[in-house]
């Protein structure tokens, strides 16, 4: 059976700190390793990318492999082709494939039929790749994992609910500052609060997202003043730990859940939080093709 890697429970807390020694290695020596070499990864886009797209692409090459990037508008998926048909055919041509799609039951299904891995470039549910490259943003900066507390403060999302899942793995503490009509379900180990300073308080990282995700844009003005409190600031970095760094997994809006102060300051990290995705998912690549 092939290894999946949907929501990033399918790792255990070995194979993640595993994971991210060895992105740490392959982002010291970027041509270190040809896993991919004679290989085919099909890169499925139902949704825009920016840092997946370029990423991905970039690493496949530097692992020496080939990435097949089919867009939404190239795919019969778009004309009523069933995910398990899609999953039948492509494993027959690729090695692994990414898809970065809408509802988590189309990555379900796809991996439920495909005999190559599948991995999650981004769902309605979960973003496992972003949250694999901000524990090795913060194992990069902080030495170790165990005991750091990380603040993500917004709106409940698919980042927030990847942050838990991995948080969990690594022995970081996430705490979910959102208000009630925003906050995330109950995920294990994660602590929720409506109170952002307490979230934040004696923090090493603070994280923000955008209010407004893909699809959500039709309650686009609710959602801003509901989530206005919760706009990472100074004054709120002021509240965590000292040297506590602010992350984001961009796209960013400056004035919005951020600003512009700490998106371009001192004391982010939110461009090397960027970078660091091609090398967990270089080394997430490895492993899943390996196994």
């Amino acid at each position: 059976m092939p290894r999946h890697f949907l929501t990033g429970a399918e790792l255990s807390a070995d194979e993640l700190r595993a994971l991210l020694d060895r992105a740490l290695e392959l982002k010291a020596d970027p041509h270190a390793s040809d896993a991919l070499a004679g290989r085919h990864v099909a890169l499925v886009f139902e949704k825009p990318s920016t840092r997946t797209r370029v990423t991905f692409e970039v690493g496949i090459r530097e692992l020496d492999g080939d990435a097949v990037v089919l867009r939404a508008d190239e795919l019969q998926l778009a004309r009523g082709e069933s995910p398990r048909d899609t999953a039948l055919v492509l494993s027959r041509h690729v090695d692994a494939i990414g898809v970065r799609t809408g509802p988590d039951t189309v990555l379900e299904e796809l991996a439920e039929y495909a005999s190559v891995p599948i991995f999650n470039m981004l769902t309605a549910g979960h973003h496992p790749c972003q949250a694999l490259a901000d524990m090795l943003t913060l194992r990069e900066v902080f030495g170790e994992l165990d005991g750091l507390v990380l603040a993500y403060v917004g709106d409940g999302n698919n980042v927030a609910r990847s942050l838990a899942v991995l948080g969990a793995l690594a022995g970081v503490e996430v705490r979910v500052a959102a208000p009630a009509d925003y906050q995330l379900e109950p995920v294990a180990g994660a602590v929720l609060t409506d109170d952002p300073a307490e979230a934040v308080a004696g923090a090493q990282a603070v994280y923000a997202d955008v209010w407004v995700s893909m699809g959500d844009e039709t309650t686009s003005d609710r959602r801003r003043a509901a989530l206005a409190p919760y706009r990472l600031d100074d004054a709120l970095l002021d509240r965590a730990a000292p040297g506590a760094i602010a992350l984001h997994c961009l796209p960013a809006h400056p004035g919005e859940e951020i600003t512009a102060e700490v998106l371009y300051g001192e004391r982010q990290r939110i461009w090397d939080q960027a970078e660091n995705r091609r090398h967990a998912q270089k080394a997430l690549l490895e492993f899943l093709v390996s196994g």
